[in-house]
């Protein structure tokens, strides 16, 4: 009986939830400024002189990257693109 409900809410299509969706990328926003806090900290203690160095300036700057991406979508218009209509006419 339960394996049958698995398969059968596996067979449901997914429904999109607009609201739920900005919900996660805000938390991954929020996620993503203490792991920036993190890197930042981490790279004031490390050692410069190392012959291998960790690049926390990368690190961060792909972060950013990341959150920028995030806020572009977050900031994108809800409404749809004004479509030219089509012509129709093809004939001379």
């Amino acid at each position: 009986m339960a394996a049958s409900l698995l398969l059968m809410a596996n067979a449901l299509p997914a429904q999109a939830d607009p609201s739920l969706e900005r919900e996660n990328l805000a938390r991954i926003q929020h996620e993503l400024r203490l792991l920036r806090a993190q890197v930042a900290s981490a790279g004031e203690v490390a050692d410069g002189a190392a012959r291998v160095r960790f690049r926390y300036d990368w690190l961060a700057r792909d972060l950013d990257l990341i959150a920028a991406s995030i806020d572009e979508h977050l900031d994108a218009p809800r409404q749809p693109r004004a479509v030219p209509p089509l012509r129709g006419d093809y004939r001379n």
